[in-house]
């Protein structure tokens, strides 16, 4: 399936395929790495689905905050700093108590892993199957999930008490789903992509990317053409107003686009002309 990584100015920065079924926690990195373009975000937002304890590790270790939509903390754990650490209001929050001699023990690998990361050796998809398939074995997977837990932990308490930021969670993923909507109605000729070749499926998606791309700069003209005729007829226009637009309209596109027929006027007379065809040199 596609998976787009959308800036927050709409625009999608990142897009390539994974695999149907997997945790998409594993790709999400991916995307930042890999983004060559001028806008460089440290903050990435996801689903449920998009977030993991060893990727709240590694993210953490590559200085990216990993701000997830949680859809429930019911099945999440919650972890002390110590056995006997207690706390007044939300004591029963907390059901297990972290290994930090575990994080210790393997801090320099763990720097060693992100710096490896940092210069493009791997990419954090590969690094993290790569430990996932021998979990339990692994102490380095295990490092990195201790270490997310932690980082998971202190994510987890804000968003249980800080309404502004859940709603700015909620507000960043759901412009995610606007784009995933937008593009849909681009690529009006289906979901699938009746091909197996990886090229031909990159150029699909980069492709609609584009036409997206082009159809947002023409619907952000035409808003500003509107919003500037409206203060000039002395309309107060604030920049919370303009923050709610979205350039993901579609009701002025014409998707299948506009063919007229002239039913009335007469064709011009053809009028043979010569092919001009350049005359073939003599044999040697």
């Amino acid at each position: 399936m596609a998976y787009h990584h959308v800036s927050d100015t709409y625009i999608a920065l990142f897009s390539h395929f994974v695999a149907c079924g997997v945790w998409e926690a594993v790709y999400i990195l991916d995307g930042l790495l890999r983004n060559d373009s001028v806008l460089q975000p440290d903050t990435v937002h996801a689903d449920t689905h998009g977030q993991s304890e060893p990727v709240f590790g590694l993210a953490h270790l590559l200085g990216i905050r990993l701000m997830p939509r949680m859809r429930t903390w019911d099945d999440v754990a919650f972890y002390r700093p110590d056995a006997e650490a207690s706390y007044r209001h939300l004591d029963a929050l907390f059901t297990r108590t972290v290994d930090w001699k575990l994080i210790e023990r393997h801090w320099a690998d763990l720097m060693q892993v992100a710096l490896s990361v940092q210069a493009g050796a791997v990419l954090p998809s590969m690094l993290l199957r790569r430990l996932g398939t021998q979990a339990r074995k692994n102490a380095l997977y295990r490092a990195f999930r201790e270490l997310g837990r932690v980082v998971r932990t202190l994510f987890l308490l804000d968003y249980v008490t800080d309404l502004p930021l859940r709603r700015s969670i909620r507000a960043a993923t759901t412009k995610v789903e606007a784009y995933n909507g937008f593009t849909e109605w681009i690529r009006f000729g289906g979901e699938s992509i009746p091909t197996g070749d990886p090229v031909e499926r990159e150029k699909r998606v980069k492709y609609t990317d584009l036409v997206a791309s082009a159809i947002m700069l023409q619907n952000v003209a035409d808003m500003s053409d509107a919003l500037t005729g409206l203060v000039a007829e002395g309309w107060a226009v604030t920049p919370g107003q303009v923050a709610r637009l979205s350039p993901y309209g579609t009701s002025r596109v014409k998707r299948f686009g506009e063919y007229v027929l002239d039913m009335d006027g007469a064709p011009p007379p053809l009028v043979p002309r010569p092919l001009g065809l350049t005359e073939e040199p003599p044999p040697l």
